[in-house]
Order: structure tokens, then C-alpha cells, then sequence
């Protein structure tokens, strides 16, 4: 199943004249683009879907998404097994 996955932005940079980021999903760092969302920035939080931001969410919907995503064990499902989400 391809999920769209909240995650926490943690550097941002430009790739081949293309906005990327690398981007915290409850302990595994992904590389995504960021094209879609020009405006985001460090520590703020998205929902990614096969490797671009789709949308940018506050801290309080992205805790709530995260914690519902680990109850129903689809972040092991999407990105094999986690430790403890790190929201620094």
C-alpha cells in the first residue's frame, strides 16, 4: 500500500535547480521534494506521498496523524519497523 505519511521537515536545500528536504518520519529520514511547497520551512511538518510533499500540516494534526499511523501500525507497514517518533 502506498500511504500519504505525515513526517517533520529537518533541512531543506536545492537539488539541480529543484527544492528538496530531507524529512524525519518517526526515526527514518527520507529525502523528498519540497518543489510543491516552496513556502515550508525547517521543523514544520508535511504529508508526503511517494516522495513529494503534498500539503504541510500544523504540529497538533501532524502529532494526531502520527500517533494514529503507529496505532494501526501503518509506518511499519510503509517504512518497516520504528523507533519512538522524534519531533526535534
Amino acid at each position: 500500500m502506498c500511504l500519504a505519511v505525515p513526517g517533520q521537515v529537518k533541512e531543506i536545500y536545492g537539488e539541480n535547480g529543484m527544492q528538496m528536504g530531507r524529512v524525519n518520519f518517526g526515526g527514518i529520514v527520507k529525502e523528498v521534494c519540497l518543489a510543491y511547497l516552496p513556502e515550508i520551512a525547517v521543523g514544520e511538518y508535511v504529508v508526503v506521498h511517494v516522495g513529494f510533499a503534498i500539503n504541510k500540516l500544523d504540529e497538533a494534526a501532524a502529532m494526531k496523524s502520527i500517533r494514529t499511523f503507529k496505532d494501526l501500525g501503518l509506518f511499519e507497514e510503509e517504512f518497516g519497523e520504528l523507533g519512538a517518533f522524534e519531533s526535534s
